[in-house]
């Protein structure tokens, strides 16, 4: 049986010479991995970490990893792909998502808010330091836990009042919060460690690292 289905890149892993595993967030079975057929003509910009595609699923009745083909990417992105900065955050973002997420995981509502705020991010021109920040918050909604803050004060490692001031900001107050880098990247830690604790993973992020480097002042 072969249908449609919107697919969002969480990382991707090499097989042999032609193949590639997808790992994905999708509508219908939330996270699952793929194997599709890649050559000298395939462009692997398709691959970027939270390209929105659209994809023939191909269900394999003797194996949990199906196939997909005739890739195309939804949206182009270029407010993203143009942008380094951003570029770093979808990174961190398919990391954290991937990390979290455990294979076969089909939260309701999940697939949509991701491709909103992968959307909403290539939209902003500007003020969008803090932009990670609010995706790390809405994701543990998103899951479940909803962060407070009397459940984030084990977790806070100093940054408290940082954390009370933005659970209560609006979205283009939480933009405009004035941060530094070490302020920001300490938020991040804070929220990752309790992301980790309610979604019994690690969160061991490494590419908050590179956001560390960007936003360093």
């Amino acid at each position: 049986m072969n249908f449609s289905s919107r697919l969002i890149i969480l990382n991707a892993t090499k097989v042999g010479e032609n193949s590639l595993v997808i790992h994905t967030l999708g509508p219908v079975f939330g996270r699952r991995s793929f194997i599709t057929a890649v050559g000298r003509k395939t462009s692997m910009a398709l691959f970027l970490p939270l390209n929105v595609l659209d994809a023939e699923v191909v269900e394999n009745p003797k194996s949990d990893l199906w196939r997909v083909r005739n890739l195309k990417a939804l949206y182009p992105l270029n407010g993203i792909r143009g942008n380094v900065y951003k570029n770093s955050m979808t990174l961190f973002m398919s990391e954290v998502l991937y990390r979290a997420v455990k294979d076969g995981c089909d939260e309701d509502g999940l697939y949509e808010w991701c491709e909103k705020s992968i959307l909403t991010l290539d939209s902003l021109e500007g003020d969008f330091a803090n932009y990670h920040l609010r995706f790390l918050m809405e994701f543990a909604s998103v899951l479940g836990f909803s962060p407070a803050v009397g459940n984030l004060l084990p977790f806070a490692d100093g940054c408290l009042k940082e954390l009370t001031d933005l659970l209560s900001a609006d979205f283009p107050r939480f933009m405009l919060y004035p941060l530094n880098g070490e302020a920001r990247n300490a938020i991040a830690a804070s929220l990752l460690k309790y992301i980790g604790y309610h979604a019994e993973s690690s969160m061991d992020v490494r590419s908050l690292s590179v956001l560390r480097e960007l936003y360093k002042n």
